[in-house]
């Protein structure tokens, strides 16, 4: 082969998004460890008091720490599908849990093998069928049922996948834990009357039981990660792999998961590349889970993929800039864990407008449904006798048209501006920025809940 046919050779390869051997040798490898039912505040790196997440803490010394990182829906199959497909809900068409995505879609599977990857996962099994969709190669390791009684895992056979591959490689480890029922870990580690509960929470008896028990999770959650980041260096690819920790969404507590509150909706991202992202460093770049299959993109060096809803931020992580988009949305749609209730949201880094879309109904979850529930129903009866508490309470259950919150000021969004004057022009600009996305996005607002069979 002569020089130039040579160069016309490598010049046709790059225009059909194929990697030459030369090429791929620079891509860096992919490990990502995702949370289930995460709430990132119990992070210590991240502020939480009730637990020191000693790996995660040091994922977050030796790379970047995302403070807003945030989850279109707080809910686990939604999210999981705007992480791979890096399209919004109403667009990849999972926007209820367990709602499978539209069949005709191409997702990060597709994306990163046509650049030469191969795109493993081992762990929950949520967002993954069709086949079609999601053509992961799928690793034994890691349990794949969120709500199973026990996480038994093993690194044996993910170890032997990174070490054995020729090719560079993106993994997607899904842990199960803290997803309820909060059955494994050591919850003696904790003591239940001596937690920091949350301020939008009634502080009982049954409410610090389960907290421990999530805490126990959260523990184990920690360890997973630790154990993974041992493996990643035990196959001598600690050097060229983007290391990454993802939060998911919030806790089945109320107000968190299954919310538009930060408390659900709020995650965590840790993004650990050695010679790329600057150690010990934080953004507060507002960034979505759809923002992240472009990214992968962008890193394996491929061309942006001009559909998708996300953009990537690779110039965060190279610390070229400190934004990567202005304002992160929100939808809701309650189905199938309870009866319809559709919200929207925006935000940017300092204030966000809910929309209660049927303000006349009461929300409910199917844990407030349930009178077995402890901690709920122990909510209920203290509110009877305490007006503070009772306010937390109905705030769940009874919510306004029109939410708006300095999130500054009120992190936990306790206190509706709404009604003060002073945010009217302000409050209409969101409002209309958050309807013009709902039109783009194909979104008729709470006509879209309508209940669905699954297969």
């Amino acid at each position: 082969m002569t020089k130039r046919t040579g160069l016309l050779f490598v010049l046709l390869l790059a225009g059909f998004g194929i990697k030459s051997q030369a090429q791929r040798s620079k891509q860096p490898n992919i490990v990502v460890i995702m949370a289930d039912d995460l709430d990132s505040r119990q992070l210590s790196c991240y502020g939480g008091r009730n637990l020191k997440t000693t790996n995660i803490d040091r994922l977050a010394d030796q790379g970047m720490q995302f403070n807003n990182m945030i989850a279109s829906e707080a809910m686990c199959v939604p999210t999981r599908a705007s992480l791979f497909t890096g399209l919004y809900p109403v667009r990849h068409g999972s926007y209820q849990n367990h709602k499978p995505v539209y069949d005709t879609l191409k997702s990060i599977g597709h994306y990163l093998s046509g650049l030469g990857y191969t795109v493993a996962l081992t762990g929950k099994d949520h967002s993954t069928k069709p086949r079609t969709v999601f053509p992961f190669e799928i690793i034994k390791g890691f349990e794949p049922n969120c709500v199973s009684p026990t996480d038994d895992y093993s690194l044996t056979d993910v170890k032997a996948f990174m070490s054995g591959q020729q090719k560079p490689f993106c993994l997607f480890v899904m842990s199960i834990n803290p997803h309820a029922p909060w059955t494994m870990g050591d919850t003696t580690e904790f003591d239940p009357e001596q937690l920091i509960l949350p301020p939008h929470w009634v502080d009982t008896k049954p409410t610090r039981k389960q907290f421990q028990k999530y805490l126990a999770e959260v523990r184990r959650l920690d360890n997973q990660v630790g154990e993974l980041m041992q493996a990643v260096k035990e196959t001598g690819k600690e050097n060229n792999t983007v290391f990454i920790f993802l939060g998911e969404q919030g806790a089945q507590f109320p107000g968190a998961k299954w919310t538009l509150w930060d408390a659900g909706q709020k995650s965590s991202m840790i993004v650990r590349w050695p010679g790329v992202v600057q150690p010990k460093s934080a953004t507060g770049a507002i960034v979505q889970y759809e923002d992240i299959t472009p990214t992968f993109i962008n890193i394996a060096g491929g061309n942006p993929v001009a559909h998708l809803d996300g953009r990537s931020f690779l110039g965060v992580l190279q610390g070229k800039t400190q934004q990567a988009r202005e304002v992160a949305f929100g939808i809701h749609n309650n189905l199938p864990e309870g009866p319809p209730y559709p919200i929207r949201s925006i935000r940017d880094g300092r204030y966000k407008l809910l929309l209660n879309l049927t303000p006349g109904k009461n929300y409910h979850i199917k844990y407030m449904m349930n009178p077995k529930n402890a901690y709920w129903v122990s909510w209920k009866e203290k509110a009877e006798t305490s007006p503070k508490d009772k306010i937390l309470v109905e705030r769940n259950i009874h919510r306004p048209a029109v939410e708006f919150y300095d999130l500054k000021n009120d992190p936990y969004e306790l206190h509706n501006l709404a009604g003060d004057k002073k945010y009217a022009a302000q409050i209409a600009a969101y409002r209309q920025k958050l309807e013009g996305w709902m039109k783009q996005q194909g979104d008729p607002g709470a006509t879209l809940d309508i209940p669905f069979e699954r297969k």
